[in-house]
């Protein structure tokens, strides 16, 4: 039975959620961190990236992932 505390697909269980730059599109926008098949347990609060507002570019406040605006 899968954990619905995990991620579907995690393939290594020890490794946090080590992705420190994310590419968005401008449909995926309002994009959140952490992002969809992050590791539960070493997460944090989901908080809403503003991604557009900063030209392009912006930073998680709590794990600082990088996320870029491709076009």
């Amino acid at each position: 039975m899968v954990n619905p505390n995990t991620a579907a697909n995690q393939q290594d269980f020890s490794t946090p959620n080590s992705k420190k730059a994310v590419e968005v599109k401008a449909a995926d926008l309002p994009i959140h961190c952490p992002v969809e098949g992050s590791s539960l347990w070493n997460s944090h609060p989901q908080v809403y990236i503003p991604v557009k507002e900063n030209g392009g570019e912006s930073r998680c406040p709590y794990c600082g992932t990088l996320f870029k605006l491709l076009g």
